[in-house]
């Protein structure tokens, strides 16, 4: 091993999933800066370093110091400082104050910021607020590189740590020192690996109480996110056993232990839940049944005769199960609309509103994305909230309205309910009055939500709720190939593909990866804004069967900003670049912010003294740190999944071979539903063919519907 000292002058690489950098260091001895790699997320530009490493050749960059261990001090010199403090390390001080500051305060700077920081407001253009964020940021930051030190002596990924930091405060070490798995639980983003990485180095026992409720917890998280609400007994010890390597004894008395403490809960023995999943499930059925329990107020009305005059005034003609699905608005407290496009939908709704405001009821409308509840208001002419917002969410209290506090309605009406995972719809049916009528209207055959749980679809299935089913084609939507040849799918019928100049519905067969991509490029660069006259980045949307792949959603990705964000101002992190007016989507639920899983917006300011963006979500204006950007990811691209909800002018979706796991019927499904104007589909016959057989839907483990078909009362929930 060898030693070298020196001052860093430039951050070349850095990756913040495992923490391995690529620096260049001035060191007093050579003439060339010297190329360093390791893991130094811990390091600013203007460090001074001493490194134990050795001496590497590598075939494409040279001659290179590979980091074994190294130390850090703060730089004495004024340069040294300057660059320090101008690298983006400190919020509140960019390379402008950083010049001023050390022009004003030269070698005593370090001494200044550490206990005169009131000082500052000698400097020109610093006032007390600006005062007080470079202080907190300072305390902040050493504390920070306490707790990535420390990680990173344990030879685990340091990108968590402000994170951690954020989390725990001046704790961080003594808590992650005691239970180093208390990570996964509370930080997002950290997963029970890493926490077991960090446990393993600390020398937890790998048979230990704490490891083994970890593994156990995490396999349930993980298997929520595939939509399962629980998981068997037998199931759930034997994954935790293949994941941790323990006997399936420990695992057995471990699950006891935490069914015991509530930490979990055991549903007639043979399944075990996470308590949100079980007690939003127990609650839903309970709310339905007793909202179906009080008898409507509008059953006994003529509702024949205000269909005729509804008809009538607006000179509009309803079909027998439009009809049908009218009256049964009227009879039933809590009824199911559901149908694929151009079904009338929308007309069929229109007419429920306009029969109970005829009655005199109030009416309030909701969807659970931004995009759904505007296209909701735009059909129907009048307000429409996201369910948050109209349980009027707010952080960190919650949600406003509920059993205390109802929503004020005599029907509620929810748009695109397929998306409703179980956790939301409980929250959702406790603000609602037992005197209300819910109508709930979906198309069942799209993907379920991406939370827990098949609401929707449990619903139908549990034979409790009335359900009108529209499935006849309006002469109008005959004329769209996107219609007609999403029902073709639906029945399992391959579609049409030839498309002429005059239809909406176009395949592109390209079976070369790498040319799919430049297919999509030219598509969505050129060729479609050209024709159509549409925006290449509002209108268009890529839809991907998968994230990964040279054809997924995150390759995709990377072309289409190059291609069509040439800004240069971004911040960077986790590997990705985020630029001014990138089109952005939220992956999280982030209660606090007010903005979800799906959610779509752009970046419309980025500060890079401060390392912050705002990002506008339909008028939301939202506030990240650069340490919070794991929740974002780039939108010109995303998956079928997250598509969910929303309609686009024009839809773009590569269907190859490459995403045969991926290839189902109600996917591809639904990623034709959501063109409004145009569909294109590039890719191979044979995708397409594999997609419209595969009917296997994957069963998700719910027991909604069991719950809801059962006589009797259901036991109350929080």
């Amino acid at each position: 091993m060898e030693y070298i000292s020196g001052v860093v002058e430039r951050i070349t690489y850095i990756n913040e999933e495992n923490g391995f950098c690529v620096l260049k260091i001035k060191s007093r001895g050579y003439s060339e800066l010297i190329t360093v790699v390791g893991n130094l997320a811990a390091v600013n530009i203007g460090a001074i370093v001493r490194l134990k490493g050795e001496w590497k050749m590598n075939s494409k960059f040279g001659k290179q110091f590979a980091v074994h261990d190294y130390e850090e001090t703060l730089p004495a010199t004024v340069a040294g400082i300057e660059k320090y403090l101008g690298s983006g390390l400190i919020k509140g001080i960019g390379p402008v104050y950083a010049k001023r500051i050390v022009q004003c305060f030269r070698e005593d700077t370090i001494r200044v910021l550490d206990q005169e920081p009131e000082r500052l407001m000698q400097v020109e253009g610093i006032g007390e607020k600006r005062v007080e964020l470079i202080k907190k940021a300072w305390q902040e930051q050493k504390e920070i590189k306490n707790v990535m030190l420390f990680l990173q002596s344990k030879g685990v990924s340091t990108a968590y740590a402000v994170k951690i930091f954020k989390t725990y405060g001046n704790e961080s070490i003594e808590i992650v020192k005691e239970n180093p798995y208390r990570l996964a639980d509370d930080i997002w983003g950290i997963g029970f690996k890493t926490a077991d990485k960090i446990a393993q180095q600390m020398g937890f026992e790998k048979n230990s109480f704490e490891r083994c409720r970890s593994g156990i917890v995490y396999v349930l998280n993980e298997l929520s996110n595939d939509g399962h609400c629980f998981l068997p007994r037998e199931k759930l010890v034997v994954e935790t056993e293949q994941m941790l390597g323990i006997e399936k004894e420990l695992i057995d008395a471990t699950l006891d232990r935490l069914i015991e403490e509530k930490i979990l809960i055991s549903d007639e023995g043979d399944a075990v839940f996470l308590p949100p999943f079980y007690y939003s499930e127990v609650g839903t059925a309970q709310r339905i049944k007793e909202i179906i329990s009080i008898k409507s107020n509008y059953a006994k009305t003529d509702i024949e005769g205000i269909i005729e005059d509804i008809q009538r005034r607006h000179r509009i003609k309803y079909d027998e199960v439009q009809k049908e699905a009218i009256k049964t608005a009227a009879a039933a407290k809590f009824m199911v609309l559901t149908g694929g496009p151009g079904t009338g939908k929308t007309t069929t709704i229109l007419g429920i509103i306009k029969l109970f405001r005829q009655m005199g009821a109030k009416v309030l409308l909701a969807a659970p994305t931004g995009r759904a509840a505007k296209r909701l208001g735009e059909t129907t002419g009048m307000e429409a909230k996201t369910i948050h917002r109209l349980l009027e969410y707010k952080p960190p209290e919650g949600y406003k309205r509920d059993r205390d506090n109802p929503l004020d309605c005599d029907v509620l009406i929810i748009d695109e309910t397929s998306m409703v995972d179980i956790i939301l719809m409980y929250n959702l049916l406790k603000a609602v009055s037992n005197d209300a009528v819910v109508i709930l209207v979906g198309d069942v055959d799209q993907l379920p939500s991406v939370g827990a749980g098949n609401v929707l679809k449990d619903i139908i299935d549990s034979g409790v709720v009335k359900v009108i089913r529209l499935s006849r084609i309006f002469r109008q939507a005959q004329g769209s190939n996107i219609i007609t040849n999403a029902h073709k799918i639906n029945k399992g019928e391959f579609p049409y593909l030839k498309g002429g100049r005059k239809n909406d519905f176009f395949f592109i067969e390209e079976e070369d990866p790498a040319q799919v991509v430049q297919v999509i490029r030219e598509l969505c660069t050129k060729r479609l804004p050209a024709y159509y006259k549409v925006h290449p980045v509002h209108d268009i949307q890529v839809l991907c069967p998968m994230h990964r792949g040279e054809t997924g959603a995150a390759n995709l990705n990377a072309v289409l900003q190059d291609a069509l964000n040439p800004s240069t101002l971004s911040l960077k992190y986790g590997g990705c670049e985020y630029r001014l007016g990138d089109k952005v989507m939220q992956v999280k639920n982030n209660y606090d912010k007010n903005v979800f899983n799906g959610d779509i917006g752009s970046i419309s300011r980025i500060d890079m003294e401060e390392r912050t963006l705002v990002i506008n979500f339909e008028g939301n204006y939202v506030n990240y740190d650069a340490t919070e950007l794991d929740e974002v990811v780039l939108a010109y691209a995303t998956t079928v999944h997250k598509s969910q909800g929303s309609e686009y002018q024009v839809v773009v979706s590569p269907f190859t071979t490459q995403h045969f796991m991926m290839l189902q019927r109600n996917l591809l499904y639904t990623c034709v539903t959501r063109a409004k104007k145009v569909f294109v589909l590039v890719g191979t016959k044979k995708a397409v063919a594999m997609a419209v057989k595969n009917n296997k839907i994957t069963k998700r483990n719910t027991r909604l519907a069991e719950r809801l078909a059962k006589e009797g009362n259901i036991k109350n929930c929080p």
